[in-house]
């Protein structure tokens, strides 16, 4: 594809606030934060605690770090728009220039951390609801530096089997690991789940683990002892860390680290010696060993290791189970969302040795699928969808479900899904079936197939519009094995051209999206920074459709959520401004 120049902006609409903070030296901003965290990690990895502290102060007194700390809240955060306890709810350019002088390490201990705001939540698939605490827009700011300085410091530390809430890792690593754990010989798996783990951490606990210099004590000490705002009821918090601040993740997986190193104590270093396989994403884990009872005695360990940090594990949700023989009538079991179990078959379709010197047959094969509740949750979401649709045109109907069914199959394209999304199609294909004759009440089916399904190109009997837009099915996507993270690699390692593959790689990363950042070169077209792991980002039309734009791959570019809003919003004003002045295309 010939390149591309990069869209310019309009002269006429530009905010002078907005763009002296779009002005702002921001590629230099992320090169110097990034260069101190290189330094941190590598000192913490050398044990070296003082440098590791020296630097973590200089990183927080910097104005590149608490510029990009505020823009991170004020921009990039899904919760940008939510407000705290002070009602804050969108910060403009200059209150956010205000906001990163105000969160300079000296003002700290001058002003103690206002209380969250306790909003409910639905768990997917279940009536229960869970809470969320949500700090001040100026919190948020603070711990996000916070976070900044301490990350580095522990992703030279935390363990290689922990996969939830770091940068450059996800549930797909955590599968994928299993997966080699297993492939080659059956396991006992105890899989748990820590009770209420963000609620009952001990903070005391929580705070001598960090072994911090007593600034940052004091102010994460803050934050866990700031109390919670419902209403007009204040409930102060003696312990657990709010879920929905920005550190909050982070905090609970210091306060979980160590579980791995728990029950290999007693094996020693000897590599002779099997070693019980603790995968954890989050407050979720599996044990997996090949032995019931070294799997119940690291099951115990890890008992005991949680009472410590003032931790249980539910009895509802643990379970001793095997991936290839019935245990109290179960085989497998579910984790983040797939359903993992192996299946006897014959020589013809078995799964075979790595012996490098003899291939040896196994007699059974290694199945990861989307779980059936998972599955029977997504098609639920679509039929809600399709219901409050309503008479709405086919094309708004293909516009809303599309992303829903790509997302979904996007997650679950690792793993054997072919059968689950075939399935799920013959489901849609009823759904949408249904949807029609509740439209059409008088029409008959021939009626009905000839006006909302047609063939176009080499696609037979697709739910499309006149014009060529079609449904996109789930066995549109195709099944790619995933590659999983390397032992303790970390984005703060230094290994760019490494984290950069993965991130074009990624499953979530969609065909298009991937493509676009290899012509782009990683690069934003906007701001011209390069992209990096944990950046949040957005696909836009450069010319929008509104104005005559192609609603194609060549009139697209991947931009950073931030970027995206600023153009955006100057796209509306354009947008306005034409169609008063009548015309309707640039």
């Amino acid at each position: 594809m010939a390149k591309r120049k990069a869209p310019g902006k309009d002269p006429q609409q530009v905010n002078p606030e907005s763009e002296a903070w779009r002005k702002l030296p921001w590629r230099t901003f992320e090169q110097q934060v990034y260069r101190i965290q290189k330094r941190i990690y590598r000192a913490s990895q050398r044990g070296k605690t003082r440098t590791v502290q020296k630097l973590q102060k200089l990183l927080m007194k910097s104005e590149a770090a608490r510029l990009l700390a505020v823009r991170r809240v004020t921009q990039d955060n899904q919760g940008k728009k939510t407000a705290g306890v002070d009602g804050v709810r969108s910060v403009p350019p200059r209150q956010r220039l205000v906001m990163a002088k105000q969160i300079h390490l000296k003002y700290w201990k001058q002003r103690k951390p206002k209380p969250v705001r306790r909003v409910w939540i639905p768990k997917p698939g279940k009536d229960e609801k869970r809470p969320l605490g949500i700090p001040t827009m100026l919190e948020r700011s603070k711990q996000a530096l916070g976070k900044m300085a301490l990350e580095p410091e522990w992703e030279a530390k935390f363990e290689p089997n922990s996969y939830g809430f770091r940068p450059g890792r996800s549930g797909h690593d955590a599968i994928e690991m299993i997966y080699k754990t297993i492939v080659h010989k059956p396991k006992f798996v105890y899989d748990a789940d820590i009770k209420g783990c963000f609620d009952h951490i001990d903070q005391e606990a929580l705070l001598q683990k960090l072994q911090t210099y007593p600034a940052m004590r004091q102010t994460i000490k803050g934050w866990l002892k700031a109390g919670v705002m419902e209403g007009e009821v204040f409930t102060p918090t003696e312990k657990g860390t709010p879920q929905g601040g920005v550190v909050s993740p982070l905090l609970a997986n210091i306060a979980l680290h160590g579980m791995e190193e728990a029950i290999k104590a007693e094996y020693g270093k000897s590599k002779a010696v099997e070693k019980p396989v603790l995968v954890r994403y989050a407050d979720d884990f599996v044990i997996l060993h090949s032995g019931r009872e070294a799997v119940e005695r690291a099951a115990e360990k890890i008992d005991r290791w949680l009472h410590g940090m003032g931790l249980h594990l539910n009895p509802k949700k643990t379970r001793l189970t095997h991936t290839l023989t019935p245990v109290e009538g179960q085989i497998g079991f579910n984790f983040l969302g797939f359903n993992i179990r192996q299946y006897p078959v014959g020589k013809t379709h078995t799964g075979r040795s790595a012996n490098q010197w003899r291939e040896k047959k196994l007699g059974y094969k290694t199945h990861i699928k989307p779980g059936k509740e998972e599955t029977k949750r997504h098609m639920e979401a679509i039929k809600q969808r399709l219901r409050k649709l309503g008479h709405r045109s086919q094309a708004e109907v293909i516009e809303t479900l599309n992303p829903v069914i790509r997302g979904w199959a996007d997650y679950y394209k690792t793993v054997v899904s072919s059968e689950a999304f075939n399935r799920c199609d013959g489901i849609l294909y009823a759904q949408l079936t249904s949807w029609a004759k509740k439209k059409h009440p008088t029409r008959g089916k021939r009626w009905i197939s000839r006006k909302y399904w047609r063939t176009i190109e080499n696609d037979r009997w697709v739910y499309a519009t006149s014009e060529g837009k079609k449904i996109r099915t789930h066995s549109m996507t195709n099944i790619r094995r995933y590659t999983k993270v390397k032992g303790t690699a970390s984005p703060y390692d230094g290994n760019l051209l490494y984290w950069s593959k993965r991130l074009k790689e990624h499953p979530l990363m969609n065909s298009e999206k991937a493509k676009l950042l290899r012509i782009q070169k990683g690069q934003c077209p906007r701001c011209g920074l390069y992209f990096k792991n944990g950046d949040l980002l957005e696909t836009d039309h450069s010319i929008p459709i509104a104005l005559g734009g192609k609603d194609d791959i060549t009139n697209k570019w991947v931009y950073h959520r931030h970027c995206h809003d600023e153009k955006t919003a100057e796209d509306l004003t354009r947008i306005a401004r034409y169609k008063a002045a009548g015309i309707t295309n640039n």
